[in-house]
């Protein structure tokens, strides 16, 4: 379905619009609470310990939001994550610039990841449930699209605001115009809205979901892999502020991936283009350990980054299939495997590049995207449970 046709739906437009503004803190949260709580306190272990709450707050929220969802809609979990994310942000700034003990600062990051409100398992739930068929490839690749620009603009504005004001006050900023974006989103989700389907189901009923989200997992270690790799390669290469363009590149290429791979239908089996998708990763990333031009490497990394949204998109067209009835719960899930694989992705590739040199993380990387291709065959193989 090309994205003129999806965006002319009844809602669709609005949503998308408010599920950007409402994903500003996506990026902003982690990397703003890094910068307040070592502004504040002067301890980057502190700092760092704080991002970790937050993300392993994201982590066990995302399948208990989902399977509120799956039973009584999206409207009420959003309302209260949206009060219960910037209530935690706002909490964590005040209590950072008043000197407030360790425990707490990192107690109330804990509290802004769980309630980080899932905007985008709202927006697969409610576009998924009314397009049907291939239409859902473009509508999941247009959630992941807006995940991406929001991920991509949020720490833009965000670095505008600091150098405006202060970290305290555009974290403040930002988390509060993110709330009241996603209070308008769940308002929006009243246009032409599908009711909920009549039976309720269990994620892992069909013995094929473990196996989407150890895929999903590997996927996730490949990204957190690059996360550390980059940097330490810019570095390595003595041009650190090169960092911010080879970042830039996966960015550009996730939202250039999932532009394409949404505007046009594919008529190949959803498990044969995830095994296609993932080896293609893994080639293009293992290129990255030979490379030494870094022009020549900014757009291989481009390269690679125009896989990974349709490689997420693919697999939330396979959620359709192994969990009807709990998407929302198994959406969550998928997010959790996300965040679970970035964060031993980035630890594995911290190891392997203190020890082996700065290419290592790219061979990390094409590992972790290779065992999940070799995974995802184990789709292709495998009949219904």
């Amino acid at each position: 379905m090309p994205y003129h046709r999806l965006l002319r739906v009844p809602g669709v437009a609005a949503q998308g619009v408010l599920g950007f503004l409402a994903q500003l803190t996506q990026q902003v949260a982690p990397v703003g609470t890094v910068l307040v709580v070592q502004q504040e306190s002067g301890s980057l272990a502190l700092a760092g310990a704080t991002a970790a709450a937050f993300s392993v707050g994201a982590g066990m929220g995302r399948p208990v939001q989902g399977r509120v969802m799956d039973r009584r809609g999206a409207r009420p979990v959003l309302a209260v994550t949206a009060l219960l994310h910037v209530a935690g942000l706002v909490a964590l700034v005040a209590c950072a610039v008043g000197g407030w003990p360790w425990w707490c600062v990192v107690a109330l990051a804990w509290v802004a990841g769980l309630g980080l409100p899932p905007i985008s398992v709202s927006m697969r739930i409610e576009w998924g449930r009314r397009l049907p068929g291939e239409g859902r490839t473009a509508a999941y690749s247009l959630v992941y699209l807006v995940q991406e620009l929001a991920m991509l603009i949020g720490p833009l504005a965000f670095g505008l605001m600091i150098a405006m004001a202060s970290a305290s006050l555009a974290l403040g900023l930002v988390a509060v115009a993110a709330g009241a974006g996603t209070l308008a989103f769940s308002r929006a989700l009243r246009v032409g809205s599908a009711a909920p389907p009549p039976e309720r189901g269990r994620v892992f009923a069909d013995r094929r979901m473990p196996v989407l989200l150890a895929v999903v997992l590997l996927l996730g270690g490949a990204l957190g892999a690059l996360q550390v790799g980059l940097p330490a390669l810019a570095i390595a290469r003595d041009a650190p502020a090169a960092t911010g363009l080879l970042v830039a590149a996966l960015s550009v290429g996730g939202i250039a991936g999932a532009a394409i791979y949404g505007s046009r239908s594919w008529g190949s089996r959803v498990q044969a283009r995830l095994v296609a998708l993932m080896l293609v990763l893994g080639i293009v990333l293992a290129s990255l350990v030979v490379i030494e031009a870094l022009p020549v490497f900014w757009a291989v990394v481009l390269a690679g980054g125009l896989v990974f949204n349709p490689a997420l998109t693919t697999s939330s067209l396979l959620v359709d299939e192994y969990a009807p009835g709990a998407q929302a719960e198994a959406f969550g899930w998928i997010s959790t495997a996300i965040g679970m694989g970035a964060a031993a992705g980035s630890g594995a590739a911290g190891v392997v590049g203190q020890h082996f040199g700065a290419s290592a993380p790219f061979l990390a990387a094409s590992v972790s995207a290779l065992l999940g291709a070799a995974l995802a065959g184990a789709l292709l193989r495998r009949s219904p449970a």
